[in-house]
């Protein structure tokens, strides 16, 4: 998505040069997150982004995997040879991390790109015994496709509680109960001890009074993170992050000339937040291109006067589970107040927003659309609310501003 979108805003900002977009999938550009709904059950063969890509003459060179960069020689180094660049923008995005001693082991998949979706789609077909390892959001979502394939899944967390790494313990409590209503079975801190053709060797509890489990596996799916995908940019000089993210500056710039960052890959110093953001959705996949292809076409044209788009968004992403339909939009770390909108153990939809000094930081709603398309635009105009009526769920966000 954020390449051939930044190569897509390059052309509709008046680029007329030559344009290339390397890729080392075979498969034509698609979007991802069908792959773990309709695709994945088989309602759609592919998701193919709809970009002509010959009318907007790109060179499209898929299936080739890019191994290197050479900035003093202004090169890729690809399977197929040597490219070479003016400017380049890097969108290699991120890449799933695999789960300890299960290399090579039978029946263990990955969900992240459109073959593990299609390795999966019979699994799901013929109705296995399936374990999750992971009870993050493609864990949860992987869950819920199971779930309605008719598949007897069980998922495993490490942590006592699912999206333990994402959200806070009393925002995360009341979706541990979609599992059980899904007919999935949700295990918390049980960790993976071994991986066996067929079975999961788990231990649930301490290390010291821990008990051994054995969970009867017909499939293994494992959704425990991801990582950007910069392990080929070893040696070439490129700043990078301690979680291995590209470490571009306000304007995805990268500490290299003439080279730029976005998507999953790359963080970003958010002024708005005060720290470096690593976002790994679509949104920003989607929004960061335009600000980076803006920024290219200026430094291309030696523009004066005119000062660089700054990227600072608030952040946005969403989840289908469990029948549910979940939406996140800013970043809640470091915001001291807690409100909820509605009660999740009577309510079908309910939200919760935090504030940082009375000013909204960020909001999650589920079955309540409405709570964070107002509180995304209350988030960008750093707006500050009454504390009382933004926690009557009766009374829209926008009208909650002190």
């Amino acid at each position: 998505m954020a390449g051939v979108q930044t190569a897509v805003a390059l052309r509709e900002q008046g680029y007329a040069g030559s344009l290339t977009l390397i890729g080392a999938e075979p498969h034509q550009p698609y979007d991802r997150p069908p792959l773990s709904k309709a695709v994945l059950l088989g309602t759609a063969e592919g998701s193919a982004l709809d970009v002509d890509f010959d009318a907007l003459d790109i060179d499209l060179r898929l299936g080739r995997e890019v191994t290197g960069l050479r900035p003093d020689t202004h090169e890729l180094d690809t399977e197929a040879g040597p490219v070479p660049y003016d400017t380049l923008v890097i969108a290699t995005g991120a890449e799933p991390l695999t789960l300890p001693g299960t290399e090579g082991v039978q029946g263990v998949h990955l969900l992240r790109t459109l073959d593990d979706a299609r390795r999966l789609r019979p699994v799901l077909e013929r109705q296995h015994d399936i374990v999750v390892v992971g009870a993050g959001w493609i864990g949860a979502e992987f869950a819920t496709a199971a779930r309605r394939a008719g598949c007897a899944v069980t998922v495993v967390e490490a942590a006592d509680r699912p999206l333990a790494g994402a959200l806070p313990a009393e925002v995360t409590r009341p979706m541990a109960d979609w599992y059980a209503e899904s007919g999935a079975s949700l295990l918390t801190e049980a960790r993976v001890a071994a991986v066996e053709p067929g079975a999961v060797v788990i231990a649930e509890g301490t290390e010291a009074d821990g008990e051994v489990r054995r969970l009867t596996a017909g499939a293994v799916v494992v959704g425990i993170g991801a990582r950007p995908a910069t392990g080929w940019l070893a040696g070439s000089g490129i700043g990078l992050g301690p979680d291995g993210s590209i470490t571009a500056d306000a304007q995805l710039h990268t500490t290299l000339p003439d080279v730029y960052a976005v998507g999953d890959c790359a963080s970003f110093p958010s002024r708005r937040y005060g720290r470096r953001l690593l976002v790994h959705h679509w949104d920003n996949a989607l929004q960061g291109p335009r600000t980076v292809a803006a920024n290219v076409l200026r430094a291309l044209q030696g523009a004066e006067g005119e000062p660089p788009l700054t990227y600072d968004p608030v952040p946005y992403f969403w989840s289908e589970q469990f029948g549910r339909f979940v939406q996140y939009a800013g970043h809640h770390e470091g915001a001291g107040t807690l409100i909820r909108r509605g009660d999740p153990a009577a309510d079908s939809g309910w939200s919760v927003l935090w504030l940082k000094d009375g000013v909204l930081a960020a909001v999650l709603a589920v079955g309540r659309p409405r709570d964070v398309t107002q509180g995304r635009r209350l988030i960008e105009a750093g707006a500050r609310l009454d504390p009382a009526r933004a926690g009557d769920p009766g009374v829209p966000l926008k009208a909650a501003v002190a």
